[in-house]
């Protein structure tokens, strides 16, 4: 496990010698080194040519967090539209900006709830209407005068003629008011449930609530990328909840809003524990299981987006780092490496790097992942086409090796791999940079005194 150890010291790099850096889209890379690609294609372009950086000075924050956790909250399109702009200037970093006086604006009392309430209103009316929940039928105190679920104006009405009329004349005045009253009552009730009358929800009005949600979710990704910010928002069990239920409805959930969401768990990936969602801590969405989260995972995984499936192999490559994880990750492992070969058969160099990041750290869990990835159809195949291709970052071609080696040390796996001896030795005496790997790997497969038998079914194809 001392590969496995040194990826916890790295964060997500999975061993790498150097930590991980923060990630500006879901691209897939699993290593800092792994985004060699796409810095050198923003060094190439002039500095110029970014434009003018807006500075903020953070003692405006200070000055005025209370203003702004009121305007969230206020839910008023004016001062709602104010504090999103707002915190959308203080939350945004360009890459090379060193300030030194960045705010740490999740640990200002009330504005992560308050952000966080912003997508949870969207959420609550992003279905239409017509698939909205129906009247429930009720029962209860059927047969009674008054029933307490707004049927006094049926049941009065039904029996107006029977009512006993004492004292001359007024009698029939006193039912009537009665009558007008309840009637008076099971319209403001009526209004009360009209879903356009009370919020005026109209299409413009939901386009409103929808791009206010994108605005929140983006600054709520922009406070992951501060240190400061990392344990308190991987510590929120609102902020979890809220940021998974946008993973797991990614069907028909807003794009942008989804791929935020998982840009924000994916930088919080290194301190999250699952075990969260059945702990103690108060509940606002009721994920009150962590096979739920892991399957929301799982879904944005088998999605066709190349960014949302490559950030979805990343944060399993990160949340296995974490043993505490390991019980509720362990039940897919199958389903994981069947989707991760098949993202290292994609041209798409970025997809490559995500699945064999994830696979690295999965092959250091326990004997049981190895073995299941051995016996995995084209695992081996795929990991040879990474190395001999080669991909264009040094570090995941040294990362498919070491899975290599990893899975040759289990001697089950042995009669696998040796069907592969031929391509072994090529690489060997053809690449420099990972002999000394390969090397080991064809020493496991021949000079162990138990393989005298495998070696001679891999060489004669005895059965």
């Amino acid at each position: 496990m001392q590969k496995r150890e040194q990826g916890k010291s790295g964060g997500a790099a999975g061993g790498a010698a150097t930590p991980a850096a923060k990630r500006g889209r879901p691209f897939g890379s699993t290593s800092g080194s792994s985004g060699g690609s796409g810095s050198a294609a923003d060094s190439a372009a002039p500095t110029t040519l970014l434009g003018p950086s807006l500075q903020v000075h953070s003692s405006f924050a200070d000055q005025n967090h209370k203003r702004i956790v009121l305007a969230l909250q206020s839910g008023l399109k004016s001062e709602l539209t104010w504090a999103l702009n707002t915190l959308t200037l203080l939350s945004f970093k360009e890459k090379d900006d060193m300030r030194k006086d960045a705010t740490p604006l999740a640990k200002i009392p009330g504005l992560l709830d308050a952000l966080l309430q912003v997508i949870d209103d969207w959420r609550d009316i992003a279905l239409p209407k017509e698939l909205s929940k129906g009247p429930r039928a009720r029962t209860l105190g059927v047969n009674s005068l008054v029933t307490g679920f707004g049927s006094e104006f049926e049941a009065l009405g039904s029996i107006n003629n029977a009512f006993p009329r004492s004292g001359v004349g007024s009698g029939s005045s006193a039912a009537d008011s009665l009558v007008q009253k309840n009637a008076a009552r099971v319209r403001s009730s009526e209004w009360w449930f009209d879903e356009d009358g009370l919020f005026n929800l109209d299409d413009e009005g939901r386009a409103e609530k929808q791009q206010c949600a994108v605005g929140a979710s983006n600054i709520i990704r922009n406070f992951s990328f501060m240190p400061d910010n990392e344990v308190i928002m991987a510590q929120h069990r609102h902020c979890l909840e809220t940021v998974f239920q946008c993973i797991e409805d990614h069907v028909t959930e807003d794009e942008e809003l989804v791929t935020n969401a998982l840009e924000t768990i994916v930088n919080l990936a290194p301190l999250l524990d699952l075990r969260i969602f059945s702990s103690s801590k108060q509940s606002y969405i009721k994920i009150t299981r962590e096979k739920r989260a892991v399957e929301a995972i799982m879904g944005i995984l088998g999605s066709p987006f190349k960014a949302w499936h490559c950030a979805a192999a990343e944060l399993l490559g990160r949340l296995i780092i974490n043993p505490d994880n390991e019980p509720f990750l362990l039940p897919f492992v199958p389903q994981i490496h069947k989707r991760l070969v098949d993202l290292m058969s994609l041209p798409a160099f970025d997809a490559q790097a995500a699945a064999v990041g994830a696979l690295y750290n999965l092959a250091e869990v326990n004997v049981d992942c190895r073995l299941k990835l051995a016996s995995e159809r084209w695992a081996i195949d795929r990991l040879l086409r990474v190395i001999k291709t080669p991909h264009p970052v040094p570090e995941v071609c040294r990362k498919a090796a070491m899975i290599l080696e990893s899975l040759v040390s289990e001697p089950q796996n042995r009669v696998l791999l040796l069907a592969y001896e031929n391509a072994f030795a090529e690489i060997l005496f053809s690449d420099g940079r990972y002999s000394d790997t390969f090397a080991r790997i064809l020493y496991e497969l021949t000079s162990r005194p138990n393989n005298k038998v495998a070696s001679a079914r891999g060489i004669w194809g005895c059965g």
